[in-house]
């Protein structure tokens, strides 16, 4: 039992130590604040928005809808159809037409068509690129084919831009999961990564090691973005959100991370089986490739994460009285993530020990497909292993990463 007495008390130190640091960092992570109607003074900036879309028939006309609904007085708007083979293109060149009509003081939409992928680029950071190269605007917002916003979404964003002197904004959205055991999934992969890569940093203007972004809504000025080398620095990156974040901390801008989920919402994933599918091709890239790294994030879940519930199992020894404070603790962490972050309760806790397990069998899925293939596929196109390790490589110093938020 001396060995479980003395596991369970370097659980709840971790946890302990978890408490600290997330009470301090959950504070740092406020919600959009929503801007005055008041008329601006001086000149308004341009914002090009930039949404790359590929197989997203569903969800790509609502989504540029949401967008041509934005109160913000300039604004342009570039649709990008990178080679897709459903009814995408068509659907943006039906938006396109519709757009035509409407007054000339209404929001300008371009429709760019991809018909080809170069080499030595992931699909959809070749087609970001492409957006940048026909904007024009001063800030431009990066953002995904399945997000809905609100309407004040991208004025609200720039004036908290402005006023706090950030050359990068990225938001969080609500994240929509309409099943139970989705719902419980999702919460606690998000619980899981903000722990894992401590989100509120990117606040922290002292350091310059750690940033962020998120697909939905990644609001950057064109100083910066180009600065950092834009996409053409992430051409091989399944995390490019992710990193994209990085390369601005590290270049020195300022650089802040909100909670959106009053102005835009994704419904990431409408199954949980989908989910499990999704992640395969990027859970593995928050680890390098590096299977070692992979087998340590699976250990520390089974250990920190699911080790307090299976503990509660060694009462009344002090090995069980150390791992029920430590699921305490971990509870009551999930419970207040899961509602700074979304408009849940956080009622979903109870299926905390299923979620974990959840998680590690994607991984342990992630890697043995990604290992097994050779590569990844995302949207159709594979992507050889050697050649995602070494442009990870190439620029691994500083920083941190992890999978990325959207599809």
């Amino acid at each position: 039992m001396r060995f479980f007495d003395l596991l369970g008390s370097v659980t709840l130190l971790y946890w302990l130590v978890m408490l600290l640091s997330a009470s301090a960092g959950l504070k740092l992570l406020r919600p959009l604040p929503f801007a005055p109607a008041a008329k601006r003074k001086g000149e308004t900036p341009l914002v090009s928005v930039i949404v790359a879309a590929k197989e997203e028939e569903a969800s790509i006309a609502d989504t540029v809808r949401y967008l041509l609904e934005q109160d913000y007085p300039r604004l342009e708007i570039i649709a990008i159809n990178d080679r897709s083979q459903d009814g995408t293109g068509r659907r943006l060149d039906e938006l396109k037409r519709w757009s035509e009509k409407r007054p000339s003081t209404a929001i300008p939409l371009k429709v760019v068509h991809i018909t080809a992928l170069p080499e030595g680029w992931l699909g959809k950071n070749h087609a970001l690129y492409q957006g940048y190269l026909q904007a024009k605007g001063s800030y431009l917002l990066f953002t995904d084919a399945d997000v809905r916003f609100r309407s004040t979404a991208i004025r609200d964003a720039l004036s908290y831009a402005e006023s706090s002197g950030a050359d990068h904004l990225t938001l969080t959205p609500l994240m929509i999961a309409r099943s139970f055991w989705l719902r419980a999934f999702v919460q606690y992969f998000m619980f899981s990564l903000n722990l894992f890569l401590r989100l509120w940093r990117a606040n922290d203007d002292r350091q310059i090691k750690f940033g962020t972004g998120i697909g939905a809504f990644n609001l950057i000025t064109r100083k910066a973005y180009e600065a950092i080398g834009t996409h053409r620095a992430l051409a091989m990156r399944p995390d490019d959100d992710l990193r994209l974040g990085v390369l601005v901390k590290r270049a020195g801008f300022k650089q802040r991370l909100l909670i959106g989920k009053n102005h835009l919402e994704v419904e990431w994933y409408p199954t949980l089986q989908e989910a499990v599918k999704g992640l395969e091709k990027n859970l593995f890239s928050g680890f390098g490739y590096r299977l070692p790294m992979a087998v340590f994030g699976m250990l520390g879940q089974l250990l920190a994460f699911f080790g307090p519930f299976a503990g509660l199992l060694l009462l009344p020894t002090w090995g069980g009285f150390a791992y029920a404070a430590s699921a305490a603790i971990l509870v009551g962490l999930y419970i207040a993530s899961t509602r700074r972050m979304s408009k849940d309760s956080g009622k979903e806790a109870w299926a905390l020990p299923a979620a974990v397990w959840m998680l590690i069998v994607v991984l342990a899925r992630s890697v043995y497909l990604t290992l097994r293939r050779g590569g990844i596929y995302w949207r159709g196109t594979f992507y050889p292993l050697d050649r995602l390790r070494s442009m990870r490589d190439g620029d691994s110093q500083g920083g941190g990463s992890g999978p990325q938020l959207g599809k």
